[in-house]
């Protein structure tokens, strides 16, 4: 008797294995008899007659109906249980699926600051430091701009966050080098000294010094 499987699948799957088996090519004369020539040795396998000098010996005995729809059936019983363990591990493995990846271990981010990328920014920013205290115009720009590409290449992206925003609420200090611009005011021009008039008559007027001004 072959074991049915829960459902409607397991009627579909047994009467599958059975429809499979039963269709195999199986002669009906299931006899195996060997044939051995006597002139050259040559043994060949039939499940008829030998040929004419040959010698035979039967392998198998011709089996019954009987015996040939017994074997189909336990073939077909071997080929139900074949597809219900295939079927059993895909379900296992279907399971364990989550499990397994949950499991596994996550890749550990790249560190940054062993790129080339930073290994490049770390070199240029020492050779700007090695040119500081020269009396060039633009050290202090060449040095800022050294120091945020080395920590856009080393530093992770919330440690460059942080950078930035430090770097942002400094204090920036004038060059040592270079005395910031001195911007001169002209001095106020003295106002024109008052005029003091002595007196007038019907034209003009006159002030101390004998200047004359229109009345």
């Amino acid at each position: 008797m072959t074991r049915a499987l829960p459902g409607s699948l397991g009627t579909v799957s047994a009467a599958l294995a059975l429809t499979l088996v039963t269709c195999l090519p199986l002669p009906s004369m299931a006899q195996v008899v060997r044939c051995t020539d006597p002139a050259t040795g040559k043994v060949t396998y039939t499940d008829g007659d030998c040929g004419r000098g040959q010698s035979a010996r039967e392998v198998e005995a011709r089996k019954t109906p009987q015996e040939i729809q017994q074997e189909r059936e336990q073939a077909a019983e071997a080929l139900e249980r074949k597809q219900e363990r295939q079927q059993w591990e895909r379900q296992q493995q279907r399971d364990a699926e989550p499990a397994t990846r949950a499991a596994r271990p996550r890749a550990t981010p790249a560190d940054p600051s062993q790129s080339v990328d930073c290994q490049r920014a770390r070199r240029n920013l020492q050779e700007v430091l090695s040119t500081m205290g020269r009396g060039m115009y633009d050290e202090q720009a060449r040095l800022d701009a050294a120091q945020r590409q080395a920590d856009l290449a080393c530093l992770s992206p919330a440690d460059y966050a942080r950078a930035e925003s430090a770097r942002s609420s400094r204090t920036v200090y004038p060059s040592p080098y270079y005395a910031p611009p001195v911007v001169v005011v002209p001095p106020r021009p003295a106002p024109p000294p008052r005029r003091e008039i002595t007196h007038c008559n019907v034209f003009r007027c006159y002030d101390k010094q004998g200047n004359t001004y229109p009345r």
